[in-house]
């Protein structure tokens, strides 16, 4: 094994030198765009002339919707099991089959309840291939380099939305939502279904050995202080996270901007992103994991403080939106390297998705509580000084998500906690 040292308390983000097959890291970029792009951000385009044609509320098809991502989060703990042991090309190729007859069964769906049940079942399909597959991917294919290839990865994946809202729109100014969808899940399938089932191929290679005892047992490690300590950080700020790019939009109305230049505002930030996570590898390799948690998620507070501060000129707005998306990007980043800075890769599947489990149910609710909470507040910018404070509580908690000696891989041990 290679020794590998750390800052402090940050653990080594490899466990050595693997086989890189060639194929899975384009296909993987490709998949998370059409993934993303389809199942995720075709719904807030279609959303509105859903409810015109149906009559269905919007709260209704929007709780739908939710019910997805909260299918997803508690669905990935056990797809996470799954790919550890198995690797990711039977639970992606599966997930794509699922997304498809997803998409299908809502496109036909002749009333609420069957519009649910599909929304249902394409939350398994974001569970099997979002995110936390294709990074457990690539955390174990890519070591030691794997957050390159992360980064990569999120990269492609911040462009779903500028490649599939457009196309969605486009398709829906030509056919009714429903046969839009019938196209968008054809396209889901003709893409993702052989990349996943072509690319994945390659041998999963054994999980890499974690420390002596504790450190190489999941349920010891869940069970752990630190790893309920991260959970809660990663959830308070998801929740903080979301509802504050579903408020930005009412936030900005609320002080007088138009339609079109909150929506800039709001897409803007969405390019931060981007920028934001191109600057993630840098940041590893000067701060350790609990400094980096601290501060992004900090830094997550600050901007949402920002919103709340700052009504004008509307450019400062739009750098503010700028700079809160650029947290938004690491953010990501940081959650997916989370477990292998502290415990390594033995287990990540497992506990990324007991990780990842609370933080997409609480960004599955963001919304709703956003709106609820509003009017009782006293309007937006009340409301943006309270998720201030949350991702604020979030960052507190970070100083306590440091693994104590005998849950860390012996890798992550530097060499003057030896004595050497």
């Amino acid at each position: 094994m290679t020794g590998l040292n750390t800052r402090d308390d940050g653990a080594a983000t490899g466990t050595g030198d693997r086989s890189r097959p060639r194929a899975v890291l384009p296909a993987l970029c490709l998949t998370q765009v059409t993934s993303w792009g389809i199942v995720y951000y075709a719904f807030p385009v279609l959303n509105p002339r859903i409810n015109a044609e149906t009559g269905w509320p919007t709260s209704a098809t929007t709780a739908s919707f939710s019910l997805a991502l909260i299918v997803s989060g508690l669905a990935g703990i056990r797809v996470g099991r799954v790919l550890d042991r198995r690797g990711p090309r039977t639970v992606m190729t599966a997930g794509s089959v699922l997304g498809t007859t997803s998409l299908v069964v809502i496109a036909v769906a002749p009333n609420l309840w069957t519009f649910a049940a599909g929304w249902a079942l394409a939350g398994l399909a974001m569970a099997s291939t979002f995110y936390q597959p294709a990074f457990a991917a690539l955390t174990r294919w890519w070591a030691p380099d794997h957050v390159r290839a992360l980064t990569t990865v999120t990269l492609a994946g911040g462009l779903a939305s500028t490649v599939f809202a457009p196309l969605t729109a486009l398709l829906a100014d030509h056919f009714t939502w429903r046969s839009t969808y019938l196209v968008l899940a054809g396209i889901l399938a003709l893409i993702t279904v052989p990349a996943h089932a072509l690319a994945l191929r390659a041998h999963w290679p054994e999980a890499p050995p974690g420390a002596d005892g504790a450190a190489g047992d999941a349920a010891t490690v869940a069970r752990s202080r630190p790893f309920w300590m991260l959970s809660a950080a990663f959830t308070l700020s998801a929740l903080a996270m979301y509802a504050v790019v579903v408020a930005l939009v009412p936030l900005l109305l609320e002080r007088g901007c138009t339609t079109a230049q909150a929506a800039w505002a709001l897409g803007l930030g969405g390019a931060g992103q981007t920028l934001g996570r191109t600057l993630y590898a840098t940041f590893t390799r000067h701060t350790g994991a609990r400094a980096r948690t601290t501060t992004l998620i900090a830094l997550g507070g600050l901007t949402t403080a920002a919103f709340a501060a700052v009504p004008g000129p509307y450019a400062l707005v739009v750098a503010v939106s700028v700079a809160a998306g650029m947290v938004r990007g690491n953010l990501t980043l940081l959650q997916a390297t989370a477990i292998t800075d502290r415990w390594g890769a033995t287990h990540y599947g497992r506990l990324s998705g007991l990780l990842a489990a609370p933080a997409t149910t609480a960004a599955a609710l963001a919304p709703l509580l956003g709106a609820a909470l509003c009017a009782p507040l006293g309007g937006y910018v009340h409301l943006f000084a309270l998720l201030s404070a949350v991702s604020l509580t979030a960052a507190l908690t970070a100083p306590w998500t440091r693994p104590d000696r005998t849950h860390r891989p012996t890798w992550t041990i530097s060499k003057t906690e030896r004595g050497g």
